[in-house]
């Protein structure tokens, strides 16, 4: 099983040593690892390791029963044996925005469940931009442009962000209903890795974010679009 080393506060490491647990035809099982791998509508890192006498490109990283695959391509030299030890470099740029955008997306999410009633029925972060899914709900222009203003509000408040692990039953008292998807979190999963924004928003949340809101930018509602009946789509970038 892999060490998710990034958990619960680590998520700005991007540079790391490990040793080979598996090594497949395309990808390596690490010992543990600061890759974050796909999930939560959050990408995979992208990355580089390298070990003696080799390299290759981390292309995509992926969760398999416990371990994390981090698949390889361009590779230089033979990859590593189990028991090797291999050098770890995350993209610290697109690691950063995903930070970013991942924070800024909690931000709006609480702002609609605040001002609207409306959950977040489902979320994609990239790097260039990110949307989210709110129902039940149906916005209008002038909502949009409060929910931007709202939401840049809360960011120049510069609250800070925490990450931490708790109990799995203080997690779901103190989760508001409609801000996580709890019901989807297995029972057995104990404790709960939780984002706090100070003052602000309380969720369980597996995903990589920054330690202060004033690192998110600006947030710029860029479209709205209407996903069935009572669901809106929100697609957003962040200026600096």
């Amino acid at each position: 099983m892999t060490e998710q080393r990034y958990l619960p506060d680590a998520d700005d490491v991007t540079e790391f040593e490990a040793t080979v647990s598996v090594a497949g035809d395309d990808h390596l099982v690490l010992d543990g690892t600061y890759f974050y791998p796909e999930g939560g509508g959050q990408p995979a890192d992208r990355g580089e390791l390298s070990w003696d006498g080799g390299s290759a490109s981390v292309t995509k990283v992926r969760k398999n029963h416990g371990d994390v695959r981090h698949y390889v391509e361009d590779v230089a030299g033979d990859l590593p044996e189990p028991g090797e030890t291999v050098e770890g470099r995350i993209d610290a740029e697109r690691r950063e925005t995903h930070r970013r955008m991942h924070t800024a997306q909690h931000v709006v999410s609480r702002v609609v469940l605040d001002e609207y009633g409306a959950e977040t029925a489902g979320n994609q972060i990239h790097a260039d931009r990110s949307r989210i899914d709110f129902e039940p709900v149906d916005f209008s222009e002038e909502d949009v442009e409060r929910i931007e203003r709202l939401s840049n509000e809360t960011i120049e408040r510069d609250l800070a962000v925490t990450k931490a692990e708790r109990p799995r039953e203080e997690a779901e008292e103190r989760t508001e209903e409609g801000r996580a998807l709890l019901n989807l979190i297995p029972d057995h999963v104990d404790p709960l890795r939780v984002v706090e924004i100070e003052g602000f928003d309380y969720c369980p949340c597996g995903g990589t974010h920054v330690d202060h809101l004033g690192e998110v930018g600006r947030v710029e509602i860029t479209n709205r679009e209407s996903k069935g009946e009572k669901t809106e789509r929100i697609e957003f970038v962040l200026a600096e």
